[in-house]
Parts: structure tokens; C-alpha cells; sequence
């Protein structure tokens, strides 16, 4: 009987591993064969496109539709003495997440699909035969280039394993539980949604915790630290008690973690310092918590005086800081009060710097127009 019922029901079938990286095959389709005797032209092979939808969460759901991830247009249609001019042959439109770069094997950008709707050509048609081919179709345009996906997010979680960042996203999205999760495991990311009473929305990533040397591909590495990239806002989470990621390795103090973690952002993309960015400090329910955040309050204001005194090694340390708007203590878990105050003050933060931008953008096209207008017209 046992036998009998794994054969009827088979085996379970796992479930689909998120996944932020994917290389598929694509061809546009041939060029259809044009007619001399009337000077017919074929019609011109298909394309293939990337189109950005909101409605596919991953690139897990684009490699389940096409397991051979190949994708190959239609030919274009020849022309005949009862239709000189050939249709061109039907395009292929493959849907992906929002967020997605496409990428040659050569690492170059082909085009970025950031928000609902964007389009990218990855292979060509062929054209149709004509006089100019001596009314031969040609071949489209075939090659392999790698969806890469980066996550588009208003607030990035940026914190070392056990820093409460999971803890955190749960307490901030309480109130609007409306959670959109990629099938979770600790090694990918999760993404929430909070919702404000004036019907504002607040998206947020928690990303996979990174550890010393994620510059350098260890752990999560590259893999985690590009979805940093399109965040509106960093937000630090580092515990107040510091960090010890194995029982062989260094404690490292709450400076020592806001160090470290800044050091790691600059050696992968020394820009990243620049964005707006929130520290919070987490479990300040624990033991002898308010001593030791005045304490690194205090350790800290020194070390953004001077980095030197910090007791890490010269080459774990930054070049330069990332200038945080604001710190603040909660407790995730035990003080919703807390949780709300970071709510609204992530809020705040994020449309000062849209204020900010928004004003830089008019300061930048005051000088265009007064630029335009100080020249001289000659007729």
C-alpha cells in the first residue's frame, strides 16, 4: 500500500527558491524571404522584451513558466505574389518583477525596469528580404543576458545577524499587517508594508544580516549589498549590546557595529554613505540597556570627532562616515511606543529629503535657464 501511494501521489514537490539572479537565452525571430519578380520584402523577425509587471514577485515565477529559459521569436512572414509585403512575425514578452537590470554576459546594462510597464529589447528581428540583402531575410539577434534583480524599497534594513531586524519589521507593520512576503528563508529578503491613517504607504526591506567581509563576497556578500542600492533610506540596526557572530570571533560593541558595517558599504559602493540614513538602536528592554546606549553615544560622538580612537583594527575601519539624520532607541519587541515614534520619524526623514531633492532639482534648472539666457543670439 505504502509502495502504491508513492506511486500515485509521487513525491512532494519542493517549493520555489526565491532567487534575484537569472540568465536566459533570447533570438529574434529570422527575416522573411522578399520576392524579386515584384520586389516583395519579407516581413521582419520578432523581438523578445522584458516587460516590468508588478503582478510576478520574483524571478522564481519567470524560470518556472520556461524551464529551458530559452526564448525565440517568430520568423518574419515571406512575401508572395498575393502579399508582396510580408507581416512581420509576433514578438515575445517576457514578464518580470519590477527592479529587474538586464545585463549582457559582460556585465554591461542593456536598460533597468523600475517601475510598472517598462520595456527592454534584449534580441532584435531580423530584417525582411529586400533589394538591399539581395531579398534574403537575416538572422535576429541572439544572445544570453541575466535578469538581475534588486529590490526597489522606501526603507533598507542594514544590520549584522540577531541585530532584531525581522523582530522589527513585524512591530512596524503591526498595525497595517499587510506583508508582502517572497517565500521566506533567513537567506533572502522580506519585504512590508505600513500604512499610515492618511492612507500613506511605507515600504520596507528586510534584508539578509551581513557580516565582516560581505565587501568581499563572504557570507551573503554582493548578493545582499546590490538591493541596498535602490532604497530611498538606509535604516542601521544594531543592537545595543553588540554583536558576536561565532563563539571564536570577537565581541564587537555596539561603535564597533555601526563601524563595521559602514566600512563594508564603502568598500562595495562608497555612494551608498551618501544616502539618507537612520540609526536604531534595538533591545533596550535588556539588561543595564540605558548605560550602555550613553555609552555609545558617548564613544560614538568621539569617533565622529575622531576615528582613531575607536579599539578596531586601522583597516576595518571606514575612510568617512555615513551621516545619520537621526538616532534612536527602541524596543521592537516589548514597546510599541517606541516602534511608533520610529514610524513616523522614517516618515519624517524620507520627505525631508524629497523637499531636499526637489530643490536642488529647481536650483538645477534656475542655472540652465540663466545659463540659456546669458548667451549671446546671433543672427
Amino acid at each position: 500500500m505504502v509502495y502504491l501511494s508513492r506511486i500515485f501521489l509521487g513525491p512532494k514537490k519542493p517549493s520555489q527558491k526565491w532567487i534575484d539572479s537569472l540568465r536566459i537565452y533570447a533570438r529574434g525571430g529570422h527575416g522573411g524571404t522578399g520576392m524579386p519578380r515584384v520586389n516583395g520584402v519579407g516581413g521582419s523577425g520578432g523581438d523578445v522584451y522584458v516587460r516590468a509587471s508588478e503582478n510576478v514577485k520574483d524571478l522564481s515565477e519567470v524560470r518556472s513558466k520556461n524551464r529551458m529559459q530559452r526564448y525565440i521569436a517568430d520568423a518574419g512572414e515571406n512575401s508572395v505574389k498575393q502579399k508582396c509585403m510580408g507581416s512581420s512575425g509576433a514578438d515575445v514578452v517576457i514578464r518580470s518583477p519590477v527592479g529587474v537590470s538586464v545585463l549582457t554576459d559582460q556585465g554591461e546594462v542593456i536598460g533597468d525596469l523600475l517601475k510598472e510597464d517598462d520595456l527592454v529589447v534584449v534580441a532584435k528581428g531580423g530584417p525582411g528580404g529586400n533589394k538591399t540583402t539581395d531579398y534574403m531575410g537575416l538572422r535576429g539577434q541572439a544572445r544570453s543576458v541575466k535578469l538581475d534583480l534588486k529590490l526597489i524599497a522606501d526603507v533598507g534594513f542594514v544590520g549584522f545577524p540577531n541585530a532584531g531586524k525581522s523582530t522589527l519589521l513585524k512591530a512596524i507593520s503591526r498595525a497595517k499587517p499587510k506583508i508582502a512576503s517572497y517565500p521566506f528563508t533567513t537567506i533572502q529578503p522580506n519585504l512590508g508594508i505600513c500604512e499610515f491613517p492618511d492612507l500613506r504607504r511605507m515600504s520596507l526591506a528586510d534584508l539578509p544580516g551581513l557580516i565582516e567581509g560581505a565587501s568581499d563576497n563572504l557570507g551573503m556578500g554582493h548578493k545582499f549589498l546590490k538591493h541596498v542600492e535602490r532604497t530611498r533610506l538606509l535604516l542601521f540596526v544594531v543592537d545595543v549590546n553588540g554583536f558576536q557572530f561565532k563563539v571564536d570571533t570577537p565581541h564587537r560593541s555596539a561603535l564597533d557595529t555601526v563601524l563595521l558595517l559602514n566600512r563594508e558599504l564603502e568598500l562595495y559602493k562608497e555612494e551608498l554613505l551618501t544616502k539618507p540614513a537612520v540609526l536604531v538602536i534595538t533591545k533596550m528592554d535588556s539588561n543595564a540597556s540605558e548605560d550602555k546606549f550613553d555609552a555609545f553615544i558617548s564613544e560614538y560622538e568621539q569617533a565622529v570627532k575622531d576615528i582613531q580612537s575607536s579599539d578596531l583594527d586601522p583597516d576595518s575601519l571606514p575612510g568617512q562616515m555615513c551621516q545619520f539624520d537621526e538616532i534612536i532607541p527602541i524596543s521592537a519587541k516589548f514597546s510599541p511606543k517606541t516602534v511608533k515614534v520610529l514610524k513616523h520619524r522614517l516618515r519624517h526623514w524620507m520627505d525631508v529629503q524629497e523637499t531636499r531633492k526637489t530643490e536642488e532639482n529647481v536650483e538645477q534648472i534656475r542655472e540652465k535657464v540663466a545659463a540659456v539666457q546669458g548667451q549671446e543670439v546671433v543672427y
